[in-house]
């Protein structure tokens, strides 16, 4: 546990950017490299040390570097910014994430009623007050085993404007599934209907067309607020899969830096279930995104058009 205190180097003075880059620095403070011995000549398995070498011949093995989710405070301190930049040009989006599932566990949340309060009220971060307690058990039965588990986290954009994303490279959700699947532990994105999309027919999948208060709205929102790339002004929905956390305490066979078959036990602090720590994070990634494309609008609005 860090507190995370963030120390502003450069960029800011008396509250105000200068204009120049902004420069936040925040120490670990509980470090125990000591933990990751072992782990400096075996393989975790399903871990990037094995890749990091392959890729560089040299690898951070105290804490995993920068495979470790300890990276991901920079994303948090920028969407920080971000968030102000956002207010500033475009009040009133509200991006907020929660803890979809954990395993088979499944949270019913309404996405256009839940709110930052209910998320933040329990430990898990999920919107749904009746699965609190067994996703609370369930991670302590899984930790308690030596082992753990993975889930989904959902994603809601409110209020974000139509016309935000490009046509083909720049995407909005492409560039929603990169910066997700950029986070650690990800292994799947979907927005919309997703994967179960693929079950309708057209005629039961699109969502038609009507006026409401002189706005072209959408009966339904199968395309979970983008379409063609480009945000309809509908509610963006997305989610977030994330896998089990590589590192446990169970014995598991892996191979060393040298090529030999051997046998290793996790240690160190490991969470035996990432989601509700990475609710933020996803958070964090989609105001840097959203930020983005709405700086990249404002310039498409402001050239000549005819």
């Amino acid at each position: 546990k860090e507190a995370d205190t963030a120390e502003v180097l450069s960029g800011l003075q008396d509250g105000v950017t200068l204009g120049c880059p902004i420069a936040i620095l925040v120490r670990n403070t509980d470090q125990r490299p000591g933990a990751y011995d072992e782990m400096a000549e075996k393989y975790r398995p399903s871990h990037a040390d094995y890749t990091y070498d392959a890729k560089y011949g040299i690898r951070s093995a105290s804490g995993g570097g920068r495979a470790s989710a300890r990276e991901t405070i920079g994303r948090v301190a920028a969407a920080a910014v971000a968030r102000q930049v956002l207010d500033h040009f475009h009040p009133g989006i509200e991006i907020l994430a929660w803890v979809k599932s954990i395993q088979d566990l499944n949270a019913t949340v309404d996405a256009d009623t839940v709110t930052s309060e209910i998320i933040e009220s329990n430990i898990v971060r999920t919107g749904d007050p009746a699965m609190v307690g067994p996703m609370i058990e369930r991670i302590k039965t899984i930790r308690a085993d030596g082992n753990s588990v993975g889930g989904v986290i959902e994603c809601v954009i409110r209020n974000c404007p139509p016309g935000l994303g490009e046509p083909i490279f720049d995407k909005l959700e492409a560039d929603l599934a990169k910066a997700m699947l950029s986070l650690p532990a990800t292994k799947g994105f979907e927005i919309g209907s997703g994967f179960a999309g693929t079950l309708l027919t057209g005629r039961e999948h699109n969502d038609a067309f009507r006026m409401v208060d002189g706005h072209v709205r959408t009966a339904t929102n199968r395309s979970g607020g983008v379409q063609g790339g480009i945000s309809n002004g509908e509610t963006i929905i997305f989610r977030v899969a994330f896998k089990p956390t590589a590192t446990i305490v169970s014995i598991q066979e892996t191979v060393t830096a040298d090529g030999e078959n051997t046998e290793l036990q996790g240690k160190g602090r490991h969470d035996a279930c990432v989601l509700p720590r990475a609710v933020p994070i996803v958070e964090a990634m989609a105001t840097l995104v959203l930020t983005d494309h709405l700086l990249r609008q404002r310039c498409v609005e402001q050239r000549p058009r005819g």
